[in-house]
């Protein structure tokens, strides 16, 4: 009798959204960043931000938390303050990006958050609801924004944000 129960099941890695790649609706665009490299990193409430390595972006996640998020060609394992801990998430959130002119209005449908430049600026970031789906909404750019969201909630916000996103087709 063998040891395990399924000794020869093998284990598949399979990124979330790996299919979804790029929608597009009119000027807005809609993609999965499903290689990204997802980093928590817990410090005390009260720490300053670290200082992000080279090829990953820092945002906010709490009170002495945040995320650094860098493309899958960026260092895996790259060097923290070590006041913090880093702990990777990558196989547990998914990183999707929406841009493009409408994007505020788009996003303005699924939460509450006043999105205007005035108020939200660029590399800004906070957990919010989009929807009834928690997720942590960074402006990256002038037109653009990252929600990363946990892996089994992905799905749904994607299906969400094409059916919110489908009028400016």
């Amino acid at each position: 009798m063998p040891e395990t129960a399924l000794p020869e099941l093998p284990l598949l890695r399979r990124a979330s959204l790996a299919d979804k790649g790029i929608a597009k609706f009119g000027a807005l665009t809609l993609e999965s960043l499903h290689e990204a490299i997802v980093l928590h990193l817990l410090g005390k409430p009260g720490d300053t931000a670290p200082a992000p390595p080279v090829g990953f972006d820092l945002r906010s996640a709490g009170p002495g938390q945040w995320f650094a998020t860098g493309s899958a060609g960026a260092d895996q394992t790259p060097a923290f303050d070590a006041s913090v801990f880093v702990v990777d998430q990558s196989h547990g959130r998914v990183l999707i990006r929406i841009s493009g002119a409408p994007v505020r209005h788009v996003l303005a449908k699924g939460t509450a958050l006043d999105l205007h430049p005035d108020y939200f600026a660029i590399g800004a970031a906070t957990t919010t609801l989009i929807g009834h789906i928690a997720v942590n909404l960074c402006r990256t750019d002038e037109d653009q924004f990252e929600l990363l969201v946990l892996r089994g909630f992905a799905e749904s916000l994607w299906d969400d944000l094409l059916g919110m996103a489908r009028e400016f087709q």
